[in-house]
């Protein structure tokens, strides 16, 4: 973990292919069953203009294990998104800050409670629920969770390794956040959730 750098922001392309590479390292370091298949993705819809191009127009990364293969890399194929799995669709500026922090079991149930919080206070302010992505019916084999999250409580795991490879985005450097970077939309300045939203791909009428 000490030599892992930064490599990019959020969703960027070099940190997107980064993640895939060392989840498939991870992969193929356990101990799967031959007849496992499974399949890891994380779309982020919304992203800023400047982590898109022309040669990298969606933002995210896949890895998965099918046929006793392991593959993976930046972008998200149909092929990886029709195997169980757990795939991720969520807004850009919802879950990008926070991606940075480093943390154990209980701090992925914190910044789930946090993470709720904020979406509550933007509802109550909007006055509608925000769509803002989601996970549906993930499936996660014992073998895949061992593997992704040995060394977790020690700051290793795919989370902490791929929080590592993050650069800030200057997005949230002046946003109030609680100590594990969710951003609090009830402590934001007025221009600041008007920002924030527009951010996340909502339009406040």
């Amino acid at each position: 973990m000490n030599t892992i750098k930064q490599v990019g922001e959020f969703g960027s392309q070099t940190w997107c292919e980064a993640c895939a590479s060392y989840g498939v390292k991870i992969l193929q370091g356990a101990d799967l069953p031959s007849d496992l298949s499974w399949g890891f993705s994380e779309i982020y819809t919304r992203p800023p203009a400047r982590l898109i191009n022309d040669d990298w127009p969606d933002s995210g990364y896949h890895f998965m294990v099918k046929d006793g293969v392991i593959s993976g890399g930046g972008g998200v194929p149909d092929a990886c998104l029709a195997i169980p799995g757990f795939h991720v669709k969520m807004r850009w500026a919802y879950i990008c800050n926070q991606s940075r922090t480093k943390y154990g079991g209980a701090g992925q149930k914190q910044r789930g409670v946090e993470e709720g919080e904020l979406k509550r206070e933007m509802a109550e302010y909007l006055g509608t629920s925000p769509n803002l992505g989601g996970v549906e019916n993930p499936v996660w084999p014992k073998p895949i969770v061992v593997a992704l999250s040995a060394g977790t409580e020690e700051g290793a795991g795919l989370h902490n390794i791929a929080a590592s490879l993050q650069r800030p985005s200057p997005e949230f450097a002046d946003l109030p956040t609680t100590d594990l970077g969710v951003p609090v939309f009830s402590r934001m300045t007025d221009l600041q959730k008007a920002d924030f939203l527009a951010l996340c791909g909502i339009n406040v009428a």
